[in-house]
């Protein structure tokens, strides 16, 4: 069964057609690259995916429930979650408070609880403070805890990006550049960190990313997209040599 369904998706702004007749399908667990030459449209379809756009035509649907008409905060509790071309955390905030910020949903307690300091809060406050530690642990961030955010350096600003989307208990993850700024040696470890919440977490991922190296040796299939239009789809051997997407990256 698909956890991600587009059907015939489309959006325009105006006499702008971004996103035209796009079909694309993620079952649970895939790592699947969505590439394209600057301006083609990729993000558009993420903001469609998240509900920051609502589609001109077509269908997208969450294991079977389609979600043109919900909100981003009913997509995300289906189990959506992304990260940002531009960063975009809470700097003024902790990295702890970063992460814990994103559990708001799975807490209980009410305000009077929390004004009165009752037990349920303090449980409730410690459990998400553990499992916020626990994801800072897998980017090797936890001892950055009570560092501002603001502080970080890019790429681990970008790192922290992922590790608070991971706090919604994602099924479907959609990270939109995530290598963008990183050096060749920060960008490796990512490549690594990607495979490696894909597998603990059980989860879908749907990336979009300009670097070539990182996409072909992590992603299992890929959608190139060119001017809004799906223009080739498969294995990534089989994108490398098809000939309409080497003249759309080479503008023949």
């Amino acid at each position: 069964m698909s956890l991600l369904k587009t059907t015939d998706l489309g959006i325009s702004f105006g006499g702008l057609r971004a996103v035209d007749d796009v079909n694309i399908e993620i079952k649970e667990g895939e790592l699947i690259g969505l590439i394209g030459p600057n301006g083609a449209g990729k993000t558009t379809i993420f903001n469609l995916l998240t509900g920051v756009y609502k589609p001109t035509d077509g269908d997208i649907s969450i294991n079977q429930i389609s979600i043109n008409k919900k909100t981003t905060p009913q997509i995300v509790a289906l189990g959506v979650a992304r990260t940002f071309q531009n960063i975009r955390l809470f700097k003024e905030l902790s990295v702890l408070d970063n992460v814990k910020l994103a559990f708001n949903n799975s807490m209980n307690y009410n305000t009077f609880e929390a004004i009165f300091r009752l037990p349920r809060f303090w449980k409730e406050e410690k459990e998400v403070t553990d499992n916020a530690l626990d994801l800072l642990d897998i980017f090797d961030m936890a001892e950055m805890a009570n560092i501002t955010a603001g502080n970080l350096s890019y790429g681990q600003q970008r790192k922290l990006e992922i590790a608070r989307a991971l706090a919604t208990n994602p099924k479907l993850l959609l990270l939109d550049e995530p290598a963008a700024g990183m050096n060749p040696n920060e960008t490796k470890e990512l490549m690594n960190t990607i495979s490696f919440i894909r597998n603990k977490f059980k989860i879908a991922i749907l990336l979009i990313e300009h670097d070539m190296d990182l996409v072909m040796g992590i992603c299992e299939r890929l959608y190139v997209l060119n001017f809004g239009r799906i223009i080739a789809s498969g294995l990534p051997d089989e994108i490398q040599n098809n000939k309409e997407v080497i003249a759309a990256y080479l503008g023949e």
